[in-house]
């Protein structure tokens, strides 16, 4: 039974379901915990929450008898007008130079606290979840300030320490792809701890297995696809692992056409917060230096996974290409203001993306070529969504596309298939 009490009503051996407060708000950053020391109850106690739901079927329950107070069971919450306005809201906005420094230094101190983490699982330690939630909370802040700092300071990774910079990484992606999509604080941390764990796993493989430059055997890479089930029963031992954690880490490595692993799981079988977390985590992979392969650009990875037909979710795909700011070229794509337009190179120095207007869907007439930047705010153009050029009767994409990178004004069909 759900339960909800004030924070002087707790006690050691209490189950925290959830904090009637933001998660940002609260002292502990989890939602759901055993309460298992008098320093936990301390922190709650002199929290400014409001109230706590605990579950009593989880841990000790609440004897009224005793306390002398009135509870009550929670059938809905009490209106407490509206919430407070959020720290992450409250992020000052830093410049790319100005958040590289401060990301910089939360990289190396961040490296240093998940190896510690890991090896202390690694050496025999039951995972406490709770010991990662203040890095997940620096790596979601920092994204905050500047999208684009930490991600960059990440891809300078060395080989050495490759595994834990990568799950900092991938948290980040993470957490900023879910914030692009508009999940809730609660949504964006959980998979930002997702990311920080979904390779957990790997402490058990070899590490002349991980480390080996060569391609592996196939006795090898069957030891080495037990990583996302292993992990997943490690994480399992705590019990406030949001499920999220433990569906990330355990289906990371699915694709959609039911060609990955550990399930072969297809289509809307793989949660769509799996499906987030293998973008997420093989542009991370190809876009950093390992053992066996040097790193490629942004560009590269992008386009070799929007290549991969069956790999990933076509349309996620394509929304992390916003997130990242990075798009293959020659995509015919649609955007807001009902033009049509080719992606182009982005260059080797350019932070936005770059796209060449051709083509106007409303009245379904060519218009002179115009390139336009991709803006991350809505006084400017974004990319809407990627066209099948058939529906627009262009059955020769691949050359009129060309045309359009060259400069050339191709010639179109006065009227498409669909608008």
């Amino acid at each position: 039974m759900l339960r909800r009490i004030t924070p002087d009503q707790i006690k050691i051996g209490m189950f925290i379901h959830a904090f009637d407060e933001s998660w940002l708000e609260n002292p502990f950053w989890l939602t759901r915990f055993l309460v298992k020391n008098a320093s936990d109850v301390e922190r709650i106690r002199k929290s400014a929450v409001p109230s706590v739901v605990i579950d009593e079927r989880r841990g000790l329950p609440l004897k009224a008898a005793s306390s002398g107070r009135a509870t009550a069971t929670v059938p809905t919450r009490p209106d407490r007008g509206s919430p407070p306005r959020s720290p992450l809201a409250q992020q000052q906005a830093n410049s790319f130079a100005e958040e590289t420094e401060r990301a910089t230094e939360m990289v190396r101190a961040a490296t240093d606290e998940i190896k510690s983490l890991f090896d202390a699982v690694h050496g025999g330690d039951i995972v406490n979840i709770s010991a990662f939630s203040a890095t997940v909370v620096d790596i979601i802040s920092s994204i905050e300030r500047n999208r684009r700092a930490l991600i960059a300071i990440t891809r300078l990774k060395s080989r050495d320490v490759y595994t834990y910079v990568h799950s900092l990484s991938v948290s980040a992606l993470l957490a900023s792809f879910g914030r692009s999509l508009g999940m809730t604080e609660q949504e964006v941390f959980e998979l930002g701890l997702a990311g920080l764990l979904h390779d957990i796993g790997k402490i058990f493989i070899p590490d002349a297995v991980l480390r080996k430059p060569e391609s592996l055997t196939d006795e090898e890479f069957a030891v080495v696809r037990t990583h996302p089930e292993r992990g997943y029963h490690l994480l399992r031992q705590d019990p406030t692992t949001p499920a999220v954690v433990l569906d990330v880490c355990r289906h990371h490595h699915e694709r959609v056409d039911g060609t990955g692993y550990p399930f072969r799981l297809k289509g809307e079988a793989i949660s769509r917060v799996a499906r987030m977390a293998a973008i997420c985590d093989v542009y991370d992979a190809l876009t950093s230096n390992r053992v066996y392969k040097s790193a490629w650009t942004s560009q590269q990875a992008i386009t070799k996974m929007h290549r991969w037909v069956g790999h990933f979710d076509p349309e996620l795909l394509l929304s992390f290409m916003k997130v990242i700011g990075v798009y293959p070229a020659g995509l015919l794509i649609r955007l807001p203001s009902d033009r049509l337009a080719v992606t182009l190179l982005n260059g080797r120095r350019a932070s936005r993306a770059k796209v060449r207007v051709f083509y106007c869907a409303r009245t379904r007439t060519p218009v002179p070529l115009q390139d336009v930047f991709i803006e991350d705010n809505l006084s400017h153009d974004e990319i809407l969504k990627e066209q099948d050029p058939l529906d627009w009767g262009i059955a020769n994409w691949a050359v009129v596309a060309e045309q359009l990178m060259d400069g050339k004004a191709p010639r179109l069909p006065s009227k498409p298939l669909f608008s």
